[in-house]
């Protein structure tokens, strides 16, 4: 299964003010706080994967939920597309001292807050990031990359969005790059 992602920098205001028009749901927001992890062999930054444990708080809940994910390598110049494999885990301070104790090391934690709306099978995201500023997201879940990323970028036309300003760093890499 591919993420299938395409992110631009965008005003958020003038993306809420499109989203009742495309009949947009809201999923509601989170805080996530996504702590990356270097391997102790393999350069991901050469290898272009990325392993994180993700840190989740749902509108103002205070217990977090914990996920682990390791993305894959690029696929596609035309998009973020990349094989992603994740589950959850119980505790994410857990979770970070055993890739500790294997001798990976966290690299930078990357904080944001997701404003998030369902249209059809897509998720438009209102990304805030730490540092970055805001950004857009329209992204799936699709075996076949080429019919979705079209969709995807159809999707940012609707919001008023341009995908030829996409951007293919991820945010950790647009921070360590800052």
């Amino acid at each position: 299964m591919y993420e299938v992602e395409v992110k631009v920098r965008a005003d958020h205001d003038a993306v809420r003010d499109r989203l009742p028009d495309l009949d947009a749901e809201s999923l509601g927001t989170v805080e996530q706080a996504d702590t990356y992890y270097g391997h102790p062999v393999r350069d991901f930054a050469e290898t272009d994967e990325a392993l994180r444990v993700r840190r989740e708080t749902r509108d103002g809940e205070s217990d977090a939920e914990a996920r682990v994910t390791y993305k894959g390598p690029l696929v596609e110049e035309a998009s973020k597309t990349r094989e992603e494999f994740e589950t959850g885990v119980g505790d994410g301070d857990t979770m970070a001292a055993i890739l500790e104790e294997l001798d990976f090391e966290a690299v930078e934690t990357v904080e944001k807050t997701r404003e998030r709306f369902r249209v059809g099978e897509y998720t438009v995201t209102l990304d805030t990031i730490d540092g970055l500023g805001e950004f857009v997201e329209v992204e799936t879940e699709s075996e076949t990359v080429e019919p979705a990323r079209e969709g995807a970028q159809a999707v940012l036309r609707d919001l008023g969005l341009d995908p030829d300003e996409q951007i293919r760093t991820s945010y950790l890499g647009l921070l360590l790059d800052g």
